[in-house]
């Protein structure tokens, strides 16, 4: 592990290769060689003793390629081209055995290319770039990229932390006060995986700041599509129960608070007023204004009956036959988890106190959580601004995410999952709605500050994720035409 006392100057710079750390070599009875990774397996015949020396090498760390006798270059860089995915550049000096950053591919398409830098060139850390800290040491990523770079040694920080604006290796060499051939490799291979972007055609522009494709994209919302799909990354994804030996399976839903208690409706019919799913599909509609009247505590537990509810509850089993409690509910949900809690704030009902109330699905009622004007006021507000409505919703509905439920069971993938789940219940909601004879609208974002606050969430194990809207149709049809704008869905 380098030292935080690691300050000196760096001496002349040396390329080294070495492999991922889970790749291995397997030699058959006849001598040729197999490369084994997680990307799948590479047979590369019987190399020269050279060559199958390097391999070998590699297996074990960082090699200087200039120390292998009688290395053909040719002949390696052939093999090299096999093995896309598994090869880790570093970029070592010959004054310590530390290296200066390493270049580690996270996919089966990571090839590292180094770039040309000039002194005079205009470069600059890409906007999609982003610092964290991993096993005790700096590392940037980018959701464009197929590698990590790891900076090993402060001299490489030094030089990252004067890119943020428009710069040259020059510059930055005055400004950390490194040797300008140090500062060029460290460009290089920041460059070269994607982490600085160099100006086109020598001028200070850089083509992320002009590519349509790319001014559509937040670094936001990039880094969050790449990291919750596979391809572009090499973390772990999907059942892995990573938190399993560690931490309890969370519960199967959350406890009821304490508070005035109030029994839902239970519909006897199992399908609402008789509609079919295709007449709810075609007459549902998203609306901006309701009605005076409000929907009853009948209205409202019909609804979640049919849509939310638990309908029973079963017993998995996770690694390590670790028991675990799942249940069925009308909308789905990965792994049967049901991460999803629903919270009522109610502007007017005939039958319900205005005030802020907690679903229980399992016992298919409400309590009373916060009556408080204030918060009340705040969340229905912000509902009326997202719908761009002239009053505020007779009901709002905030869905929020016991987040490790999820994790505990998926890796990578929880809150994307979390959204698609948000996206199924406001649909199912819609349609059970629309078969009830409800206003509805699902609203686009949410105040996470205010729900947690106003629910008294313990952020970020519970975390706000969507808003949905609920009232009755006025009685002019053309207030209730779909709204084909900014506000809800």
């Amino acid at each position: 592990m380098p030292s935080d006392a690691d300050t000196s100057r760096p001496g002349p710079s040396l390329s080294l290769w070495s492999f991922r750390d889970d790749v291995t070599i397997e030699t058959a009875e006849d001598g040729s060689l197999t490369v084994l990774s997680r990307w799948g397996d590479v047979p590369v015949g019987r190399p020269a003793p050279s060559v199958e020396e390097v391999l070998h090498r590699m297996t074990y760390g960082p090699v200087a390629l200039g120390n292998v006798a009688g290395l053909d270059g040719r002949t390696l860089r052939s093999v090299f081209d096999r093995l896309p995915g598994r090869i880790v550049r570093s970029l070592g000096s010959r004054d310590s055995p530390v290296p200066l950053l390493s270049v580690q591919p996270v996919s089966p398409q990571g090839v590292l290319e180094l770039p040309e830098v000039a002194g005079d060139r205009p470069l600059r850390l890409s906007r999609f770039a982003f610092a964290h800290q991993r096993d005790g040491e700096l590392v940037i990523e980018s959701p464009l990229s197929h590698h990590r770079v790891v900076l090993h040694r402060p001299q490489a920080a030094l030089v990252l932390g004067a890119l943020p604006r428009s710069t040259t290796t020059v510059e930055v060499a005055r400004r950390v006060d490194l040797a300008l051939p140090v500062v060029t490799d460290v460009v290089a291979h920041l460059a070269g995986a994607g982490m600085v972007v160099l100006g086109e055609d020598g001028t200070s522009v850089f083509r992320e700041d002009t590519d349509p494709t790319l001014l559509l994209w937040s670094p936001y919302d990039l880094l969050f599509h790449s990291r919750s799909r596979l391809g572009t990354h090499d973390e772990p994804a999907g059942a892995t129960f990573r938190h399993v030996a560690t931490l309890p399976p969370p519960a199967a839903a959350k406890p009821s608070p304490d508070g005035p208690r109030i029994p839902m409706y239970r519909p006897p019919a199992p399908v609402p007023h008789g509609m079919t799913l295709t007449e709810a599909i075609d007459g549902r509609r998203s609306v901006r204004t309701f009605a005076d009247a409000a929907p009853s505590t009948r209205d409202l537990g019909e609804l979640l009956f049919h849509a939310a509810r638990v309908r029973m509850q079963a017993t998995a089993t996770a690694p390590d036959n670790v028991r675990y409690t799942v249940t069925r509910r009308p909308y789905p949900s990965a792994g049967s988890l049901y991460e999803l809690e629903l919270y009522l704030t109610v502007d007017r009902s005939p039958d319900l106190r205005r005030g802020i109330y907690h679903y229980s699905p399992a016992e298919h009622a409400l309590t009373l959580v916060n009556a408080t004007p204030a918060d009340v006021d705040e969340l229905l507000d912000n509902a009326r601004v997202s719908i761009g409505g002239r009053r505020p919703p007779p009901v709002l509905i905030t869905m929020t995410a016991r987040v490790g439920r999820l994790s505990w069971v998926y890796d990578s993938i929880s809150y994307a999952t979390t959204l698609k789940h948000v996206g199924m219940l406001q649909q199912t909601l819609c349609l059970v709605a629309t078969m009830l004879g409800l206003a509805t609208s699902a609203l686009t974002m949410g105040d996470a500050r205010v729900s947690a606050s106003a629910f008294g969430l313990d952020w970020p194990a519970e975390v706000g994720v969507g808003e949905f809207a609920i009232g009755l149709p006025e009685n002019d049809i053309s207030c209730n035409d779909e709204y084909l704008g900014v506000h809800g869905m």
